[in-house]
């Protein structure tokens, strides 16, 4: 027995169902809402950035902090710390001269956390 292959995932007729598409054009967000979750997606395809949200899952931590667990500059964390903070997924707070990142709310922690539980089902 086979499995699906090229020939079976392909949709062969021509009827438009005019109905589901009208019901699910009410439900879909602007494009502009569309095109900020995209961007949020992107930054999950860097792989530092994605080990920076691993590691802030667990704890607030400063940029020396990160740096060290993940063996880089404390340069590189930085620049990925701007991408992650310019689409909301990590904030700062300071403390005197150290700076203090955090996951920025508890979504994040649950997009991080479905995006583990989805890559390892088998």
């Amino acid at each position: 027995m086979t499995g699906p292959g090229p020939e079976t995932d392909r949709c062969d007729c021509n009827v438009i169902h005019e109905d589901v598409i009208a019901r699910v054009r009410t439900l879909m967000p602007e494009d502009e809402t569309l095109l900020n979750l995209a961007d949020m997606f992107k930054v999950f395809s860097d792989s530092t950035r994605v080990r920076i949200l691993c590691a802030l899952q667990h704890s607030e931590m400063c940029v020396c902090d990160i740096a060290a667990l993940l063996g880089m500059t404390k340069s590189a964390i930085s620049h990925q710390l701007r991408s992650l903070r310019q689409t909301r997924l990590v904030k700062y707070r300071k403390d005197g001269k150290v700076v203090y990142y955090s996951l920025d709310d508890e979504h994040v922690g649950s997009i991080f956390a479905q995006g583990l539980i989805h890559v390892n089902e088998r």
